[in-house]
């Protein structure tokens, strides 16, 4: 009877040891990933970033002309900006692998804007996932390595646009601040649409041709910034810290 109590107990234990293990581990493997929050796996439905939680993020959308993008990187290197996300469609990129390669030595991140700047919400879905396979393909004829975010090129998005960039591995960045410097506003305008950013914003601009005020603008919005939080790329944000998305029904 003692014999069968005490191996009992030794079971117990054992047991108990099994699921004490299990569970540190579960809880270690959490918190390592806790880190990162995609935005597509919810039970709620697809959704799309457009704000963070830690440092501010800079993108530039680039869809097409040949005058603007030097500068505005010009501006950037002065400004001493290390880090920020360049939103390119893929025949920009394509026509463009000069300025690609500056983007990514001056250290930048590059997302995809889609290949042919169209509008998404016009579009099936089985038409937005090869436009967006499209542009992939020019990024890695171009040695870059995956891109993994994705801005509709319209700014314009509805579910089969999230369900389609859900499909093939990009995640949807929106932005929480619209600089609108496309309209060419003037500068001082550009400067105030954006002076109430603050950490975890996720900032507009543009480096097509239509952006003429832009690499203008930068130095004191860049200056501004600095005072209020690191700028940093979207992808730091989205991993550094909690994200906000925005359900589309």
């Amino acid at each position: 009877m003692n014999f069968f109590v005490i191996l009992n107990a030794r079971k117990v234990k054992t047991t108990l040891l099994v699921v004490m293990i299990s569970f540190f581990t579960a809880l270690f493997l959490y918190s390592e990933s806790a880190g990162y929050y995609p935005v597509f796996s919810t039970s709620a439905g697809p959704k799309a970033v457009y704000q963070g939680e830690k440092g501010i993020a800079l993108t530039f959308n680039i869809g097409w002309g040949d005058v603007q993008a030097a500068p505005i990187l010009d501006t950037l290197e002065k400004s001493k900006v290390k880090s920020a996300t360049f939103f390119l469609s893929g025949a920009w990129a394509e026509r463009h692998p000069d300025l690609v390669q500056r983007i990514v030595k001056q250290g930048y991140e590059i997302g995809s804007l889609g290949y042919a700047y169209k509008e998404y919400t016009e579009m099936d879905e089985p038409e937005i996932r090869r436009d967006m396979m499209r542009s992939q393909e020019v990024f890695q004829k171009l040695n870059l390595k995956k891109v993994k975010l994705l801005r509709s090129p319209t700014g314009h998005f509805d579910k089969k646009t999230l369900k389609a960039a859900d499909s093939v591995g990009f995640t949807v960045v929106h932005w929480s601040i619209n600089s609108n410097d496309w309209k060419s506003p003037g500068v001082e305008k550009i400067i105030q649409n954006v002076q109430g950013a603050d950490q975890g914003d996720i900032l507009l601009f543009h480096a097509s041709d239509s952006a003429k005020q832009t690499a203008v603008a930068l130095p004191n919005i860049i200056s501004q910034l600095k005072k209020k939080g690191e700028l940093v790329s979207v992808s730091d944000m989205l991993s550094n810290g909690k994200v906000k998305t925005t359900l589309i029904q």
